[in-house]
């Protein structure tokens, strides 16, 4: 199963072509701004590396979010986009299940997730789960003085991009921040389309996971 990845709903863009278990090519980049005149020439890097054309897609996925309002808006656009050119069905994954899926097993052992994602305001996206990677409730926008009763009881590891955030912001000691920048890993992003495809799933429309209105301004009627 030949399989396009990508992501642009945090602070960076990635995609990865994988062909069964394999990853072909993958590549990531980290920006604030600018994913959607980034995305598409990254993705046509990946899959010219990988060997690839467009229309020996099997599969497209991408992330649905939480995350930024843009960068969620541009990756689903894309992937409808590439979608309706290649006939390739397109898969949406939640950001935070890419987040705990890409997370070593060992690093899990005797501890529980929680996974922070940046809202570039007061609050963090969190969602919690156990320690084979099982959602403990719905992820959701949490202010600041509900982080620490979000968290799971115990030692625990925060992985995503607001992992930093929130570990300063509590200070716990019986915690362990998971490595690297917090960003979806779109190889790892690949793996579970794959996995979630074989067992049946599927999203017939990609609709965003904003869990809170989109940070835009609607303009005022002028008065006659």
């Amino acid at each position: 199963m030949r399989v396009l990845a990508f992501d642009s709903s945090g602070g960076g863009c990635s995609a990865a072509a994988l062909s069964g278990e394999r990853v072909l090519a993958t590549e990531s980049a980290n920006m604030r701004r600018g994913q959607a005149e980034h995305l598409v020439p990254m993705i046509a890097r990946v899959i010219a590396a990988a060997g690839l054309g467009f229309g020996e897609l099997d599969l497209i996925a991408v992330t649905l979010g939480p995350g930024a309002f843009t960068g969620v808006r541009i990756g689903i656009a894309t992937a409808q986009g590439l979608a309706l050119a290649t006939g390739a069905p397109a898969l949406g994954l939640g950001s935070f299940e890419a987040i705990a899926t890409a997370l070593p097993a060992g690093l899990l052992e005797g501890r529980a997730l929680l996974v922070a994602i940046e809202s570039r305001r007061e609050e963090l996206y969190l969602q919690a789960f156990d320690g084979a990677r099982r959602p403990l409730g719905e992820g959701a926008l949490v202010a600041r003085e509900h982080w620490r009763s979000t968290a799971p009881p115990g030692p625990l590891v925060r992985a995503g991009d607001g992992a930093t955030r929130l570990a300063l912001a509590l200070g716990d000691s019986d915690i362990m921040i998971a490595p690297g920048r917090g960003d979806i890993d779109a190889a790892a992003l690949a793996r579970l389309a794959v996995e979630r495809w074989r067992a049946g799933f599927r999203t017939e429309r990609l609709v965003p996971r904003y869990l809170h209105a989109p940070d835009v301004t609607v303009a005022k009627e002028a008065k006659p």
